[in-house]
């Protein structure tokens, strides 16, 4: 259980801190939260930790939540999170079966991915990664129904074949595509069940290279 005085005492060493050491009293504190006097005592007697005026405190100062709840450290915190990949996933868009107008907009999350794994994933310099969902089965068995696919928005190029990433007037797509020859773009379904789709080049937009995928978490 989180102690009302301990947090406090510590909130008085920082409050003390930018005051050139002054002494920080209770009233001080409830001050610079915002807490009427009265509700504060009141508080304290009832060890009820105002835990919203903390925080947006602790965001105003950029000071650390763990440090002052939990006693991590901020070198820690660092060593800790520095071990996950942070990659934004667009979990309401969803590509391969198509669904109209695409765009990548702030409707995301953040899926934090152990780095000894995504690493081994994805290619080395591949950069710009973000994660959307496959719909449909279009490309069983290589990548099923519901799985995260992570997509390298760098890399554009169809010099290299592989799976992509790409808009066409039917909608977002999950293909493998390949230059032809004769200049148009060949998107090819690894489900033989569906048949290829020839397109010109002005008729396809490259959104991105697949260069990895987990199971839908």
């Amino acid at each position: 259980m989180y102690e009302f005085k301990s947090v406090i005492e510590k909130l008085k060493v920082v409050i003390s801190e930018e005051q050139n050491g002054a002494k920080v009293y209770d009233k001080d504190v409830a001050a610079i939260l915002a807490i009427p006097q009265a509700t504060f005592a009141t508080m304290k007697k009832r060890n009820s930790i105002p835990f919203k005026e903390i925080m947006e405190y602790c965001a105003m100062k950029k000071l650390s939540i763990n440090w002052l709840f939990f006693d991590q450290s901020v070198e820690m915190l660092i060593s800790e999170t520095e071990k996950f990949f942070q990659i934004r996933y667009f979990s309401d868009i969803r590509a391969s079966a198509g669904g109209g107008a695409f765009t990548f907009d702030e409707n995301y999350e953040t899926l934090s991915i152990d780095r000894t794994i995504i690493e081994k994933m994805i290619p080395v310099g591949s950069k710009e990664i973000e994660a959307i969902t496959v719909d449909g089965d279009s490309m069983e068995p290589t990548l099923q129904d519901g799985s995260i696919v992570f997509i390298d928005r760098s890399a554009r190029n169809l010099k290299k074949d592989g799976i992509y990433v790409a808009t066409t007037t039917a909608g977002l797509f999950i293909k493998r595509i390949r230059q032809r020859v004769d200049g148009r773009v060949e998107l090819i379904s690894d489900n033989q069940a569906y048949s290829s789709e020839i397109l010109l080049p002005d008729e396809i937009q490259i959104v991105g290279r697949v260069v990895g995928n987990i199971e839908s978490l």
